[in-house]
């Protein structure tokens, strides 16, 4: 019978915390820093791992991992990014995760649900006006806003969530620009992207080649009135060059789910930095899939890969 930990909240999805208690001897500690949840492998003889890189602090690693008999770990995500996947491979451990399983994913929107969120809440100012209002006040002067059906959005990844926006765009009546080079569909340059749209919406892996693909290279060249949503991963903006296109008013807004470095010190993040200083940045916590519906649906697949 399997020995799980249990590394990431499931209690609130509906049907879960049964599921995985019928797989074997489940262990939870969904709040544990890095050397808890060793002592938990350690001693519990752990050979299973259910994860999701939303609540992880550390890096799933040889750190981790190194003499305990963990031979599964099961991600409730399409990125790995808090794996070491490398090391899993030289030393036989099995990795689980969605990113291939095109069926199931199909039925996750809940990331290019929030893309869409981040992009009205920018264009709408929707946090300011809240919190104007909350002072008593009521002047909309101050917060004239984007109309999306007259604005050309740009989508970089063509893939699931990449299409999923694009159809969301499309409904409001924007006009939708696409990049991506490994999709044979009509589309633009990044180049041309950046000259032209006055959303860019960013849905691709990291991967070397996309690692801080957006930068000041890119940046210059934007039209006035940029705004960029992130719903990637933090790496693959350079922070820093777009704290500088802020300051430079070549970019409007920046809207991000992800920032780099999301195990570290947040005080350190130069977009929390920015957003707390003003700049014109909305940032939520890598809430993209989490959903009830999203979640439950992941973690019951993730789960179902369990052998008892």
């Amino acid at each position: 019978m399997s020995n799980i930990a249990v590394i990431t909240p499931i209690k609130h999805l509906p049907g879960v915390q049964q599921l995985i208690e019928s797989k074997g001897n489940v262990f939870y500690l969904e709040e544990g820093n890095k050397q808890q949840v060793r002592n938990l492998l350690l001693t519990k003889n752990i050979n299973t791992i259910l994860c999701n890189p939303n609540q992880q602090t550390y890096k799933i690693d040889q750190e981790l991992l190194e003499g305990t008999q963990v031979s599964l770990i099961n991600t409730c995500s399409t990125g790995m990014n808090h794996i070491d996947v490398d090391y899993c491979n030289d030393v036989n451990i099995t990795i689980y995760s969605l990113t291939k399983d095109y069926e199931l994913i199909k039925q996750l929107p809940s990331t290019s649900e929030l893309a869409f969120g981040l992009m009205l809440s920018l264009l709408r100012q929707i946090p300011e006006s809240k919190h104007h209002t909350l002072n008593y006040q009521w002047d909309y002067t101050q917060f004239v806003g984007r109309q999306i059906k007259d604005l050309k959005v740009g989508i970089v990844g063509y893939g699931r969530l990449g299409k999923i926006m694009e159809g969301y765009c499309k409904a409001f009546g924007a006009q939708t620009f696409i990049y991506d080079p490994y999709v044979d569909v009509f589309q633009t340059s990044l180049e041309q992207m950046f000259q032209e749209c006055d959303v860019i919406s960013l849905h691709v892996h990291v991967t070397d080649e996309t690692k801080y693909m957006v930068s000041s290279k890119l940046l210059d060249l934007s039209k006035k009135d940029l705004y960029i949503i992130n719903t990637s991963r933090g790496e693959i903006v350079n922070e820093l060059d777009i704290i500088d296109a802020l300051n430079t008013k070549k970019l409007t807004g920046y809207g991000t789910d992800v920032i780099e470095d999301e195990f570290g010190d947040l005080t350190k993040s130069p977009i929390i930095k920015g957003m707390n200083e003003g700049k014109n940045i909305i940032v939520t916590p890598h809430t993209g899939g989490m959903t009830i519906e999203g979640q439950t649906k992941a973690y019951t697949w993730a789960i179902n890969k369990i052998k008892k």
